[in-house]
């Protein structure tokens, strides 16, 4: 009768399966040793050398249970004592299923060693020692693949395995990163970053308008905001990491983003104040466009007897700024802001014409591939309501089963047309703003004030300013989008000077990816 066994089998590295220690070669010698002594194997444990150190113990403690789990397996057979534990902890778990039974043995057959109960002295040194050299190569390997690591990043590549958006390419050790552009995520993260920009929306909001869009995770529901928050705070995105704590501000892997939008997104990410969870009103200076020059923190709006009025959030308990002002005041001395941006000189302005444009193509770019892979899955689902029509016809299905089906299907095909026209009247939106801007520029207060629609007004608003500081009844602007060049110029009097290189300052967007 044979004796039943198992086998275990591990190879490290990709150098070790190159040099001839693959789990093929592994498994057919230790079969061969199996037949040789009369072994019935009942399961081979074979760890990939893909496999990461989580993976390799999990299936070491599969081989534990197992072999507690089926009490009729007495022999665990290995290449060598290295293949099946490199540390204490594991030798002890070996040990101890050995010494529970007389007939139990590990055979490593390579080193012609027998582990068991009643083992000679001398083999049960040999195999302390082998376990010990086990344990220092580990330790070495890890050591160097340390090394290996701070070298790769100082070298300027991201040393770890997964971003999203991303992909690594090239043999193992000199693999190197690039976008994937087999998957949307690059697009729906460069979206993300520039509406938590704009200062109007919150980390829900852009989940919710993503996940519309089609930005989901693997089990297709939105992305979570943690995520979120993590790929915002993600300095990965614009050209740099930080590994082991030090920050390597010189990465060479391609950006998404640009640094400029990075750190903005950084101040806002980090402000003191934070968006409100619910809004009664839709206030004109609402969404912290307004805050308080003292202390920092979001200037709330309150509706008394028709007329809007504004204070410190803080108010009441630690700012010292403790007085209202009404939206007229602060109306007012914007309209002068934009008076004094004005700009009086043609080149000038053609420059921010140009500009316009190539932002405007931009967000044409991603309003075109979101509503491509959109209209991309609604003909998959109007493709599957036809097979669905023809099984009917064929009485494959059932009528419940055909009504229920079709409902569904078509319920998802009304909510994918309805996001395209939500995105082709997005798109008609922003050409909207970007005139509303040019315009403006040329005629100051007279279009804001005579010209726009309210809604327009804000959106205007948060275009053109990162937020607007309230000090003593007095509005300072800080603007944002380039328009901090314009308004220097403005105050200088200096319209002939060359136009800005420096790029935190530009109108258009970081080329990125595309």
């Amino acid at each position: 009768m044979k004796i039943k066994a198992v086998v275990f089998a591990r190879v490290s590295t990709r150098e070790q399966a190159e040099e001839g220690y693959s789990l093929q070669a592994q498994e057919k010698l230790v079969k061969g040793y199996a037949e040789k002594m009369n072994f019935s194997l009942n399961k081979i444990f074979s760890v990939p050398e893909s496999a990461r150190g989580s993976q390799e113990r999990k299936l070491f403690y599969e081989l534990i249970d197992y072999l507690y789990d089926h009490t009729d397996i007495k022999v665990v057979l290995c290449e060598k004592v290295d293949r099946i534990t490199r540390n204490f902890k594991d030798a002890v778990r070996l040990d101890e299923w050995l010494n529970e039974d007389e007939e139990r043995q590990i055979h490593f057959v390579k080193q012609s060693l027998i582990i068991h109960k009643n083992a000679k002295s001398s083999d049960k040194f040999m195999w302390d020692i082998y376990l010990a050299m086990a344990k220092q190569y580990s330790n070495n390997l890890s050591e160097e693949a340390k090394k290996g690591m701070l070298e790769k990043a100082e070298q300027g590549w991201f040393p770890d395995s997964h971003k999203r958006g991303y992909k690594t390419v090239g043999d193992m050790g000199r693999r190197t990163w690039v976008v994937d552009r087999s998957i949307p995520d690059a697009r729906f993260i460069e979206r993300a970053f520039e509406m938590y920009s704009k200062g109007n929306h919150t980390l829900r909001t852009i989940s919710e308008q993503l996940f519309t869009d089609g930005w989901h995770d693997k089990n297709g529901k939105p992305i979570y905001l943690s995520e979120l928050h993590s790929i915002l705070s993600d300095c990965f995105y614009c050209g740099e990491f930080i590994w082991k704590d030090k920050h390597y501000p010189n990465a060479k892997h391609p950006v998404i983003i640009s640094k400029d939008l990075f750190y903005l997104v950084q101040d806002m990410l980090h402000r003191e104040f934070k968006s409100g969870k619910y809004k009664k009103h839709s206030f004109l200076f609402g969404g912290n466009l307004l805050v308080c020059g003292v202390c920092g923190r979001a200037v709330t709006w309150e509706l008394q007897k028709g007329h809007h009025y504004g204070h410190c959030t803080q108010f009441k308990t630690e700012c010292a700024q403790k007085k209202y002002i009404r939206e007229e005041k602060v109306i007012e001395q914007v309209l002068d802001i934009f008076d004094s941006v004005k700009i009086k000189n043609p080149k000038i302005l053609e420059w921010v014409r140009k500009a316009l444009i190539e932002s405007h193509q931009f967000e044409t770019n991603y309003h075109t591939e979101t509503v491509t892979d959109i209209e991309t899955k609604k003909k998959q689902l109007e493709k599957r309501l036809d097979t669905l029509y023809d099984d009917r016809l064929d009485e494959i299905i059932s009528k419940e089963f055909y009504d229920g089906k079709q409902k569904k299907f078509q319920e998802e095909i009304e909510a994918l047309t309805e996001s395209v026209n939500q995105h082709t009247k997005a798109n008609f939106d922003y050409m909207k703003l970007g005139i509303n801007v040019f315009e403006l520029l040329q005629s100051g207060r007279e279009i804001y004030d005579k010209r726009l629609l309210p809604q327009e007004k804000q959106e205007l608003l948060h275009f053109l300013f990162s937020n607007l500081k309230l000090k003593d009844e007095k509005v300072v602007p800080t603007f944002h989008n380039g328009f901090q060049v314009v308004a220097e110029r403005a105050k200088k009097g200096d319209w002939q000077g060359r136009r800005e290189s420096n790029p935190r300052y530009r109108f258009w967007r970081s080329k990125s990816y595309h």
